[in-house]
C-alpha cells in the first residue's frame, strides 16, 4: 500500500481535524500521480506512432512482392486518404496528450486539475472510437484491393455458388469481428488501466472540493 492509500485510509476513518491535514497532503500526491499517468499515456502514443510507421515501412524492406503491391495501392486516393487521416489523427492525439500533461503539470488549482483529467479521458475515449471506426473502414478496403490485385481470386469468386459466397462473407465478417475485439481489448488493456487510475484521482479530487 503506497503513501497515498495510507493517507486515504486514515483520512476516511479519522477525525475532522485530520481531514484538514490530509487535504494539504493529498492534493500534491494526486497532482503528481495524474501528471505521471498522462506523461505515460503520451509516451505510449509516441511508441504507437513509431510502431505504425515501422509497420508501413517494413514491407518495403522485406518483400519485393509486397513492395510492388503497396506501390500499386499507393496510386489509389482511398489508400492515400486513409494513410493521411490515420497519421494526422495519431499526431493530433500525441499533441493533445502533450498539452494535457503540460496543463496538469502547471496547475495549482484542484478544479482546473479535475477539468484537465476530464479532457484527457475524453481524448482517450474519442481516440479509441476512431481506431475502431478506421478498422471497420480499412478492412473492407484492404479486401477490395487484395481481390483486385489477384485475378485468380476474382475468377474463383465469379465461379462460386451463392452458398459459397455466403460462407465466405460470414468468414470475412467473423475475422473482422475478431480483429475489432482484439483492437478493443488492446486499447482496454493499455489505456484502460491508466484511465482507471485517472478516474480514481478525479474522484478523490472531488472529495477535496466538497
Amino acid at each position: 500500500m503506497d503513501e497515498l492509500e495510507l493517507l486515504k485510509k486514515n483520512w476516511n476513518k479519522d477525525t475532522a481535524a485530520f481531514k484538514n491535514y490530509s487535504d494539504v497532503d493529498l492534493y500534491p500526491m494526486l497532482h503528481k500521480k495524474s501528471s505521471s499517468i498522462v506523461k505515460t499515456l503520451f509516451y505510449i502514443s509516441i511508441a504507437e506512432l513509431g510502431f505504425w510507421i515501422l509497420i508501413n515501412c517494413l514491407p518495403f524492406m522485406v518483400s519485393d512482392k509486397m513492395k510492388a503491391q503497396l506501390e500499386d495501392m499507393s496510386h489509389s486516393w482511398i489508400y492515400i486518404g486513409l494513410n493521411i487521416l490515420s497519421y494526422t489523427v495519431i499526431i493530433l492525439f500525441v499533441y493533445l496528450l502533450w498539452n494535457a500533461h503540460k496543463a496538469i503539470s502547471v496547475t495549482d488549482n484542484a478544479k482546473k486539475l479535475m477539468e484537465s483529467i476530464l479532457k484527457t479521458r475524453k481524448v482517450i475515449k474519442y481516440y479509441v472510437l476512431y481506431n475502431l471506426l478506421i478498422a471497420v473502414i480499412s478492412i473492407p478496403v484492404s479486401l477490395y484491393f487484395s481481390i483486385n490485385e489477384h485475378p485468380e481470386i476474382t475468377q474463383q469468386l465469379e465461379a462460386a455458388t451463392t452458398m459459397q459466397l455466403v460462407i465466405m462473407a460470414l468468414i470475412a465478417i467473423g475475422i473482422t469481428t475478431i480483429f475489432l475485439v482484439f483492437i478493443w481489448l488492446f486499447y482496454k488493456l493499455i489505456y484502460g488501466i491508466l484511465i482507471k487510475r485517472l478516474n480514481r484521482n478525479y474522484k478523490e479530487l472531488k472529495k477535496l472540493e466538497v
